[in-house]
């Protein structure tokens, strides 16, 4: 199974990387970094810089299983909804779509204006589209921001279908 995971310029680009490493060894890992978000990490094996439009997520042939979007800005969602693929992470969220695979969405923003909510349920309408924003939750009792991006990053392998064992489940 192939895990594509696009980190764009929204803050929280650190958890997007941190989700990435989580995969399990036994998936096919691949990366998308937008411009913003380069400035960030390091160029490592399977990672496309956002303007390669021609790198092998860009087609459904390539055979993406899941894509996650994390963070995902609202310049991005936007696009997404509106169905712009003008680089390589909305290009691949639009193959996603199109090829009915799963897509789970990290909206960083706070507050949601209107816009942003339209855009999130036009998205949450299409199949295999998960909306799933980065907050938190108690009832795991995290003490250190590692619990509270472990959180997350189980909750998003959840949506995807993906075992973990991330985080302390409600009893």
């Amino acid at each position: 199974m192939k895990i594509l995971v696009c980190i764009s310029g929204a803050s929280g680009t650190k958890l997007g990387l941190k989700l990435y490493n989580l995969i399990p060894s036994k998936y096919e890992r691949h990366l998308i970094i937008s411009t913003n978000a380069s400035t960030v990490l390091e160029k490592e094996e399977n990672i496309y810089l956002n303007d390669d439009i021609a790198a092998p997520p860009a087609s459904g042939s390539f055979g993406i299983d899941i894509t996650f979007i994390v963070p995902c800005s609202m310049n991005t969602l936007a696009k997404i909804a509106l169905g712009i693929a003008d680089n390589l992470i909305t290009r691949s969220a639009q193959v996603a779509i199109k090829e009915k695979k799963k897509l789970i969405i990290a909206p960083r923003e706070m507050p949601f204006s209107e816009i942003y909510l339209q855009h999130m349920l036009t998205l949450s309408r299409i199949q295999n589209v998960v909306i799933a924003p980065p907050l938190l939750a108690y009832y795991n009792q995290p003490k250190t921001i590692e619990d509270i991006e472990n959180f997350l990053i189980g909750k998003w392998f959840d949506a995807a279908g993906i075992e973990n064992e991330l985080f302390k489940r409600w009893k």
